[in-house]
């Protein structure tokens, strides 16, 4: 390794550290930040078994789920992206804009109909169903935006991909109506993007899929790298690219999916992870993954302590202000594109 590649392993790394240490900063303020306070110190004594009940109540059975699931939900999107922009070699590709979380959400809204959540099986089975209804909108949304001797065309993708969301979402609306009073209230929320799943429960179901699938995408981010340059150059280098595009797609509708089922249909996070990654770190997939996810934990992670506090004892969804956010960098990203 020359001077010149460990200098830049060096800029990568301490990327990754910044952010983990910003994700840790984040982490500390979101467990003091509530309708009921906790000062510093009682948080600190709290997690090491020394608050009185109400605290851990609080800290342990509240606050800290719905961190960890905010965490977990946010690198999963990012990572989502990622693989969509990275297989689809287009900016805009996000699990939100390509209707992939809407179908997901279809399937989620469908289930709870029908079941209740307060068991364990459907609270566990929850990241089965969406993938799902995942995995159909995305073959959906790429089997219309594919063309036999050219491949993916990115403008068809969005454009596929924006009237698919537009129609799953229009349907979960409608079907909505026809629902009792609190489970519209619940697909209102959801439709907002809010970290509605804030039990153990939800994290056990979620850490399994975000796990299992990083390690199969990190596995292939060298494969990532070669789609990248184009169809054309993958199959010269010996890749089979529709395969793996159909294995990376798979990939990228689960962890969507796993993190709709617990988090809501939180738009945006996909663009902006990924994007703020790339912008720092560079297009090396072996780095851009963890990087993407990390950016995707903070921004969730925040989005989410902000709404608990700007308006206590009222709260803003996570959801509307990721897209607070998010919209006018998708315009930003959308004047600028070539495609």
């Amino acid at each position: 390794m020359n001077g010149v590649e460990r200098r830049k392993n060096l800029q990568r790394f301490s990327i990754l550290a910044t952010f983990s240490v910003l994700i840790l900063i984040v982490f500390v303020i979101s467990m003091n930040t509530g309708f009921s306070r906790l000062s510093p110190l009682e948080v600190f004594q709290t997690l090491f078994g020394m608050g009185n009940e109400k605290q851990q109540l609080i800290l342990f059975e509240f606050r800290l789920p719905r961190i960890v699931i905010s965490l977990l939900a946010g690198a999963g999107l990012a990572v989502s992206g990622c693989i969509m922009q990275g297989i689809s070699r287009n900016a805009l590709a996000d699990p939100s804009i390509l209707g992939i979380s809407h179908g997901a959400g279809l399937m989620v809204v469908l289930y709870l109909s029908f079941f209740p959540t307060h068991l364990d099986v459907p609270v566990l089975f929850l990241p089965v169903l969406a993938f799902i209804g995942s995995l159909l909108a995305a073959a959906l949304v790429f089997g219309l935006s594919y063309q036999k001797y050219e491949g993916l065309l990115p403008t068809r993708l969005v454009l596929t991909g924006v009237a698919v969301a537009a129609g799953l979402s229009a349907l979960m609306t409608v079907l909505s109506l026809r629902l009792s009073r609190e489970l519209y209230q619940f697909v209102a929320v959801w439709l907002a993007g809010s970290i509605w799943g804030t039990t153990w429960d939800y994290v056990l179901a979620l850490l399994p899929w975000i796990v299992v699938l990083f390690a199969f995408v990190y596995y292939k981010a060298l494969v990532l790298d070669v789609l990248s340059f184009g169809n054309n150059v993958a199959t010269g280098l010996g890749a089979s690219v529709s395969k793996e595009q159909v294995k990376l797609l798979a990939a990228a509708a689960g962890l969507a999916a796993a993190c709709v089922s617990v988090s809501g249909g939180i738009g945006f996070i996909g663009l902006i992870g990924p994007h703020l990654a790339r912008r720092l770190i560079g297009p090396n997939h072996k780095y851009l993954l963890p990087a993407s996810a990390l950016a995707g934990a903070l921004l969730l992670l925040t989005a989410d302590t902000i709404g608990r506090t700007i308006l206590q004892p009222s709260e803003i969804h996570a959801g509307i202000v990721v897209a607070i956010i998010g919209a006018p960098y998708f315009l930003y990203l959308l004047a600028r594109s070539n495609h």
